[in-house]
């Protein structure tokens, strides 16, 4: 079967976690990496913290191929992602020479003051993600992607980024819906699960017109399992 690549997302904001923004993000991300068959496996999402986004940072790395973090390398005072990555990194931030140029000429010697100066500063080594959108780059450093937390920028990062990554054979999926509640299926499910541990298995239920009912939907890259277990899913529901 090859090799599994993994990723994870670190949402970064306080703009997130009080409800006053929505993620658009998580979703784009996740489709744009089951594409490229890569396991999108954990998101989470912090504070603008120092402690929180380096333990985070430190803590995903380890663990995962890719980590992508959305939102807190703009001008303000609270965007700190950049300088959290360099601390998680354990290198040197400061002026990325590439990055001072591009930004200067967007914005004009004048009018380019020290908070747009600061989107420039980078961890040291890293490599530049294009912004189309506004200018302002994302960077890359060891297997960390960092990019802005507006949608239609940190969707033209993900754009030019993910499909050079590479990754492993492309996850499928299938649906099998039924009309019973839960209860009834889930002692079937458990067992086929343990017979096919390369398949996701979940569960969904769903009210519509009056009535109630699941949908089973199996994931896996593995073609000959998901088909086996569907069939063993169908069987199963056939014989209630």
């Amino acid at each position: 079967m090859g090799k599994t690549y993994k990723a994870a997302m670190l949402v970064i904001g306080n703009e997130i976690l009080s409800g006053r923004t929505q993620d658009k993000n998580i979703n784009y991300l996740a489709n744009k990496l089951g594409e490229q068959g890569i396991s999108f496996v954990e998101v989470r999402i912090v504070p603008d913290i120092e402690e929180k986004i380096v333990e985070a940072l430190k803590s995903l790395k380890e663990q995962v191929d890719y980590v992508f973090t959305s939102g807190g390398i703009g001008p303000t005072h609270d965007d700190i992602t950049s300088e959290c990555v360099a601390k998680a990194c354990g290198v040197a931030f400061g002026t990325h020479p590439e990055a001072f140029e591009i930004l200067e000429a967007h914005y004009g010697k004048e009018e380019f003051n020290a908070p747009r100066r600061k989107m420039a500063m980078t961890p040291q080594g890293a490599e530049l993600i294009p912004n189309p959108v506004s200018a302002a780059p994302g960077f890359i450093i060891d297997n960390i992607y960092v990019m802005a937390g507006v949608p239609r920028i940190m969707q033209a990062m993900v754009d030019h980024v993910v499909p050079s990554l590479a990754g492993g054979a492309l996850v499928k999926s299938e649906n099998v819906p039924c009309f019973y509640p839960e209860s009834k299926i889930a002692e079937g499910l458990g067992d086929i699960q343990k017979k096919f541990p390369d398949v996701d298995i979940g569960s969904y239920p769903y009210f519509k017109d009056g009535k109630t009912g699941v949908n089973v939907v199996l994931r896996s890259s593995n073609e000959e399992s998901l088909t086996k277990a569907k069939e063993d899913v169908e069987d199963m529901i056939s014989s209630i």
